[in-house]
């Protein structure tokens, strides 16, 4: 193992999910919560999700998506008439029904707590989730993209039944997307996405390839180079 991927472990290494073991998730065994109540309230809670934040790249994650991404690339298949054929995954945030590139995703986990972090550095950040026992910031996609938090559609339910949370990651450590409905799995040429119309607002714009239709839906094409820049900014 190379000094650079070395050093990145060890930064993972050194978060103690201490909220786990003895805290309002653990035994509740922590002294700490006499005075704070709950974890939320710690400054050592605050303290390591500083960490989570600011802790370098995986370098090793890094080659993985690299790799994957590259091996999907010459996977797509072709068209007759030689148009390349990509494949995207089809979800709603409120109102919106949006596509993600499948080469970025890692895994579709079921709802689960998203514990908020104290002064959060921007709205689209909404705290730190437990994906199969690490910590991963969940970004909201509405937030980034302006969309109005008061729409729901018509299949988001109090019970959250439909949210979803996608796990991807673009050159970099996977973040987390809660969402409210996974469609599935749409396939498209070049060809068949139309530029984004002029009275999509300048967030959502800013951050789309185009427009495809797809069941009956218009549905938004995110740029992913665009959305992790996007992402980025937003955890500085």
């Amino acid at each position: 193992m190379n000094r650079a991927a070395a050093a990145t472990d060890d930064a993972t290494l050194d978060v103690d999910d201490c909220w786990n073991r003895i805290g309002t998730r653990g035994d509740r065994s922590c002294e700490r919560l006499n005075d704070c109540l709950r974890c939320l309230n710690c400054p050592v809670y605050a303290g390591h999700a500083a960490k989570l934040l600011e802790r370098p790249l995986d370098v090793a994650e890094m080659t993985d998506v690299t790799r994957r991404m590259s091996a999907f690339g010459t996977a797509h298949a072709r068209d007759d008439d030689g148009d390349t054929r990509h494949a995207a995954l089809a979800f709603r945030v409120a109102d919106e029904w949006l596509a993600l590139p499948i080469g970025v995703l890692r895994e579709i986990a079921g709802t689960r707590p998203i514990h908020s972090l104290p002064h959060r550095r921007h709205s689209a950040v909404r705290g730190v989730v437990n994906i199969r026992g690490t910590l991963r910031i969940a970004i909201s996609i509405g937030a980034l993209l302006g969309l109005d938090a008061g729409k729901t559609g018509s299949g988001s339910g109090d019970d959250g039944r439909f949210t979803r949370l996608l796990v991807a990651a673009h050159q970099g450590e996977p973040v987390v997307f809660p969402v409210d409905e996974v469609e599935g799995v749409l396939r498209f040429g070049a060809s068949d996405w139309v530029p984004v119309p002029a009275t999509v607002g300048r967030a959502s714009a800013g951050l789309s390839r185009g427009v495809l239709s797809w069941r009956g839906k218009s549905v938004g094409l995110l740029d992913d180079d665009r959305l992790f820049d996007a992402v980025t900014r937003s955890m500085r």
